[in-house]
C-alpha cells in the first residue's frame, strides 16, 4: 500500500531528513518525489535512513558522477526542487557555485537542488561526507548560497531605502551564522584530531 504526501520544505534540509527518517521508522519507504509530492511504499520500521545534501551550486556532470558513486555503494538517490518555480523555460545564475553550475536550466540541476539518499539501515552510521575537508567543503557551499542572498537584500535595502528588504537581509543572517558555527566547529574539532 503506498501513502502520498504533500510537503514543501524550501531550504530546510535538516526538517525535511528527520521528517522522511520518522516515515521510515513508521515503516515507509520512499519510492518516488516530484514537486510537492513524497511517495512511500510500507516497509519494515526502520529497515531505511535518509540523508539530504544540496547539490544546486554543482554542474551536471559533477552531480551525475556523484550519484553513480553513491549507487555503486548500494545508496539509492532521489532529486528533490528547492523551491516552486513553475514557469517554462527555466534559467536561473548562481554565482556562488562552482564553475560548471553557475548556469542552472531544465537540463542541469534546476528543480534538482536536493540530493535524498537512501541506505538501508544496517547499524553503522550513516553520513555522507566523512572526512572535515568534505564536511568543510559542504557548509561552505551551503553559507555561501544563503551570503549571496544576503548581499542581494543588503543592496536593494540600501538602494530602495526598504525596511523590508532590510528584514529580509537579517532573517537571511540566521542561516549563514548557523553554518558559520558549523564550519568554526568542524575547523576546531579537525586541529583536536591532528593532535
Amino acid at each position: 500500500m503506498s501513502k502520498k504526501y504533500h510537503r514543501f520544505y524550501d531550504g530546510l534540509l535538516s526538517v525535511q531528513e528527520n521528517w522522511l527518517n520518522k516515515m521510515a521508522k513508521k515503516g515507509y519507504r520512499l519510492v518516488r518525489t516530484g514537486k510537492l509530492l513524497y511517495e512511500f511504499e510500507e516497509c519494515a520500521p526502520g529497515q531505511f535512513e535518509y540523508r539530504i545534501e544540496f547539490i544546486g551550486h554543482k554542474s551536471k556532470e559533477d552531480v551525475i558522477d556523484y550519484c553513480n558513486f553513491l549507487e555503486d555503494l548500494g545508496y539509492k538517490v532521489f532529486f528533490k526542487n528547492i523551491n516552486l518555480n513553475y514557469s517554462i523555460g527555466k534559467l536561473r545564475y548562481r554565482p556562488w557555485a562552482e564553475k560548471g553550475g553557475r548556469i542552472a536550466t531544465n537540463s542541469t540541476t534546476f528543480d534538482r537542488e536536493l540530493l535524498i539518499v537512501e541506505k538501508k539501515n544496517d547499524g553503522k552510521e550513516f553520513e555522507l561526507h566523512t572526512s572535515y575537508e568534505d564536511k568543510l567543503k559542504y557548509c561552505k557551499s551551503l553559507r555561501n548560497a544563503w551570503l549571496w542572498f544576503f548581499l542581494l537584500f543588503a543592496i536593494l535595502g540600501y538602494v530602495q531605502r526598504s525596511i523590508v528588504w532590510g528584514i529580509g537581509g537579517l532573517l537571511v543572517l540566521i542561516p549563514i551564522i548557523a553554518y558559520q558555527s558549523e564550519i568554526i566547529k568542524i575547523r576546531h574539532n579537525a586541529k583536536i584530531r591532528e593532535w
